[in-house]
């Protein structure tokens, strides 16, 4: 195991794990030694994770809920202590497209909903998992957003965007807040991730092809390629890494081309 990578000893909190980005990164850090509580609404996947982990002779427990309930965040960091002793690292993957359209058709309710399952979930989680980190005299944040209103805009997706952009002024700020406490808050910025989402948004093959030219790289990421980039912010390897907007984004954010 490459040490500078290794989670072993650390208990990680994982958010939006029944699928995608999220499970593919709860998997790798239980490869890399951690012990892992995976979280998302669907509990039949999240119990198909831990087997899968445990199969792997990781270390896992699930609770099943949704994010954008304040009751929820403090019982995942609750069972990280009970079931583990404490908190390390926490992914804060959660998160939806929400209702795409044109503004001046997108509902109040269809806005909040957005803010509520991106946003304040993430801030949710965070208000439970900072103090379970302080208790161990560190820890490494990370939310995922994305480089849609980070370093490109697309119509129809206003609440989807100003919800991600949202997470990256809540990593500088908590970045600044708790950094003297030896806590790292980051944020990661995807491109185009062949996950549900993706497909939900691009709903067919040319679909995707289009998204995939965008890049600089001319294809999508998988799921696992940006779990690495996960797995850097939560080891000792990012360990000067802090308050950053992270792009991993194949050069969607850079390509005239």
């Amino acid at each position: 195991m490459n040490t500078i990578h290794s989670l072993h000893n650390k208990v990680a909190i994982v958010t939006g794990a029944s699928s995608g980005i999220g499970r593919a990164t709860a998997l790798l850090f239980a490869r890399m030694g951690a012990s892992v509580i995976v979280a998302a609404r669907r509990q039949a996947e999240l119990a198909d994770l831990v087997a899968d982990i445990r199969k792997e002779d990781g270390r896992a427990i699930c609770l099943a809920g949704d994010v954008r309930d304040e009751a929820y965040a403090q019982a995942l960091v609750e069972l990280a202590v009970k079931e583990f002793g404490g908190l390390d690292i926490a992914f804060n993957n959660a998160g939806c497209l929400g209702e795409l359209g044109a503004t001046p058709d997108v509902s109040a309710t269809g806005w909040r909903d957005t803010l509520e399952t991106n946003l304040t979930s993430a801030f949710l989680g965070a208000k439970y998992q900072l103090p379970a980190m302080q208790q161990r005299g560190g820890g490494s944040l990370i939310f995922t957003s994305t480089f849609v209103g980070h370093t490109a805009g697309f119509p129809g997706a206003a609440a989807y965007a100003a919800s991600k952009a949202g997470l990256v002024g809540l990593t500088q700020a908590l970045a600044a807040e708790f950094g003297p406490q030896g806590i790292r808050v980051n944020a990661i910025l995807p491109g185009g991730t062949m996950t549900p989402m993706a497909q939900q948004m691009n709903g067919t093959p040319e679909a995707l092809a289009q998204v995939a030219s965008l890049h600089a790289l001319k294809r999508l990421a998988q799921p696992e390629e940006i779990a690495q980039s996960v797995l850097y912010l939560a080891s000792d390897a990012s360990s000067f890494m802090t308050g950053a907007a992270m792009l991993v984004d194949g050069g969607v954010s850079i390509n005239r081309t």
